[in-house]
């Protein structure tokens, strides 16, 4: 958000695998069959078996007479018998020999025998034990374990079996339509005309014309993209098919494309209806031959989508809706005409759109009757819609930690100042050196601005720290907001932001580390002036650095020489220092009012932009008692 804050102390595989179709379930269960067979046949005879030793019918009979012998035990083709020496048990077997008298002879040796008696056995019973039960066991286990490690590795997962996790959402289920969505005006009208398709397509097939088959949805993080694709289908009355680009991504080859595969299938069935892919970045990179290799997982899962976009059928009623916001990385071949030829774009509301942003999620808690949704509109300038929402349901929270059952304005600002500084640090302690050095700065700061014409009103000032680091922090808020930014008014702003380091330096005649945020922000614009805004002295209209990512943030790149670099750095350090200068003399020129001001802010902590103000302006008396509403 852009509310004025000042101050701060602040793997490859090979590729026969390509295009391999995932195996079947009955294979997975043939191999532990075959597991189980080798198991029960091989290793567990040996297993579960004891140690038998083979001897002649001479030392069985010799033991015997001995009477070493303690059990017998005959079958068709052996004889088994035990011997127990020092009561240590030992097993033996020999051949079956006719011998009649061998029963009397074990009778009066006391020995006990038994014969084998032969049993039918129960061949279902057999197997459904020794087969049966095993695979049975290993498929729970297997089952488990999968679903275990879906968790742990994404979406994805092992899921062997190639089933989509797309969510489908019928038209009477969590049903959004348009007046959901607020502040993205241009952006509704671009997608009425796929509205007025999916509810009329005899119309379109008459005169010829095709409906775009897919649309891509561009906006930073935040914008209502993911709610915009779900009003669409609310207000075409259609089923609702979302799934994030990471969730084909997958650690079995193929499983991507074939995900990707049962997605259509499962959009073609369900026709008229809406696939929504959010996230299209993870899977859409733009190929590279230096970099990916054919075999890349990616590359088979975008291959398998740009190939099944081109086998829909313009008539059937399928419309792929993608959001991202990182065009700028997408492959050429998905954005062509025919696949997704059309982009709508979702930009940070404006002043009107935040209002309206506000006033939807305003109507789901209870709020006073005379709420300033407009003080804080203004307040949040270049705040998305989930941002928004997350302050009013901060303020929400507020209320109910306030004993209130309304929302009040001052929750909704308190709110915004608890999402960009964090809330309040009740157990911080800072020594009375520190907390006028901190009231310095910060006045410092609002000081400058009040002498500025064209400045933003100063809001609020305080030196309550912050959970964020900040120990204090000067807002100011737009009365009207600028579409443009002027030299001029950029070097402004490189004034105010000076001007804590300076009312440091005046009153004390030192430096701190509270300035370290507003030097990075200094830094920051008299960068862009000089490469990206031709507002240079030495290199006029010149651009020297390439444009990052607009959505993300991120930081262009340098397309000069290093000699030119280093002109550019001392250019910035000139225009930083000239500032400096500037705000300096400001100060130096309103010293009486400074201690005025710095006084007044460390007896009431927390002050407002009208006390601020009036004693500015002399009129100390009207000044009244700060609110504790409102960088170092």
């Amino acid at each position: 958000m852009n509310s004025i804050f000042n101050g701060g102390y602040m793997g490859q595989t090979d590729s026969n695998d390509r295009g391999r179709k995932p195996r079947k379930i009955w294979y997975y269960y043939a191999i532990v069959w075959l597991v189980v067979l080798v198991f029960n046949l091989m290793i567990m005879p040996k297993v579960m078996s004891r140690r038998v030793i083979t001897a002649t019918y001479t030392d069985f009979m010799d033991a015997l007479e001995a009477d070493e012998v303690k059990q017998v035990q005959f079958s068709s083709t052996e004889i088994n018998y035990t011997i127990e020496k020092g009561g240590h048990v030992q097993y033996f077997k020999t051949g079956v020999v006719d011998n009649p008298q061998l029963p009397q002879i074990l009778r009066e040796k006391g020995v006990t025998y038994a014969a084998e008696i032969p049993e039918t056995p129960n061949l279902l019973l057999t197997l459904l034990l020794q087969y049966g039960l095993p695979i049975l066991i290993f498929s729970l286990v297997g089952r488990r374990i999968s679903k275990n490690l879906r968790g742990r590795l994404g979406a994805g997962g092992l899921n062997i079996h190639g089933q989509g996790t797309a969510k489908i959402y019928k038209p009477d289920e969590d049903k959004k339509d348009f007046d959901d969505v607020a502040g993205q005006e241009e952006a509704k009208e671009s997608l009425q005309e796929i509205i007025d398709y999916l509810n009329n397509p005899a119309k379109y097939a008459d005169i010829g014309a095709k409906c775009p088959t897919g649309v891509l949805l561009v906006g930073p993080p935040g914008t209502g993209k993911t709610l915009m694709a779900k009003a669409v289908a609310g207000e075409a009355n259609v089923p609702f098919f979302s799934i994030s680009g990471s969730e084909f991504v997958e650690m079995f080859v193929g499983r991507g494309a074939a995900k990707v595969r049962e997605l259509f299938e499962q959009a073609n069935k369900q026709a008229p209806c809406i696939v929504f892919i959010d996230e299209i970045d993870t899977i859409g990179k733009r190929r590279d031959s230096q970099f990916v290799t054919g075999h890349d997982e990616r590359e088979q899962t975008l291959n398998q989508l740009l190939t099944e976009m081109d086998g829909f059928e313009s008539n059937k009623g399928v419309i792929i809706l993608a959001a991202t916001n990182r065009p700028e990385v997408l492959d050429p071949a998905l954005l062509r005409p025919g696949r997704f030829d059309r982009q709508v774009r979702l930009e940070l509301p404006d002043l009107r759109g935040r209002e309206a942003i506000l006033e939807v999620h305003l109507k789901r808690v209870q709020k006073e009757d005379d709420l300033d949704v407009n003080l804080v509109a203004r307040m949040t300038a270049g705040a998305s819609g989930a941002q928004l929402a997350n302050i009013v349901n901060e303020a929400a929270l507020r209320a109910v930690r306030m004993a209130r059952n309304v929302v009040t304005t001052t929750d909704l600002t308190e709110s915004v100042e608890t999402i960009i500084a964090g809330p309040e640090r009740k157990n911080a302690i800072l020594s009375e050196k520190e907390k006028r050095i901190v009231a310095y700065h910060e006045i410092g700061h609002a000081l400058v601005a009040a002498k500025q014409s064209g400045s933003a009103p100063v809001q609020k000032i305080t030196i309550v720290p912050r959970t964020s680091g900040a120990l204090g922090y000067t807002m100011q808020v737009e009365e009207n907001e600028k579409s443009l930014i002027s030299k001029e008014d950029a070097f402004q702003r490189l004034e105010v932001l000076c001007g804590g380091r300076a009312a440091e330096e005046v009153v004390f005649n030192m430096a701190t580390t509270g300035a370290a945020n507003d030097i990075e922000k200094a830094t920051d614009i008299a960068r862009n002036m000089v490469t990206r805004y031709g507002m240079s002295e030495n290199f006029g209209m010149m651009a020297l650095e390439t444009g990052g990512n607009t959505y993300l943030g991120h930081a262009g790149q340098s397309t000069c020489s290093p000699e030119t670099v280093r002109l550019v750095d001392e250019e910035i350090r000139d225009i930083i220092a000239e500032a400096h200068r500037r705000a300096t003399t400001v100060l130096m020129g309103n010293r009486e009012k400074m201690d005025d001001l710095a006084e007044y802010l460390l007896e009431k902590e927390t002050i407002t932009g009208e006390e601020f103000m009036n004693i500015l302006e002399g009129d100390a008396a009207q000044s009244g008692e700060g609110s504790r509403d409102h960088t170092f």
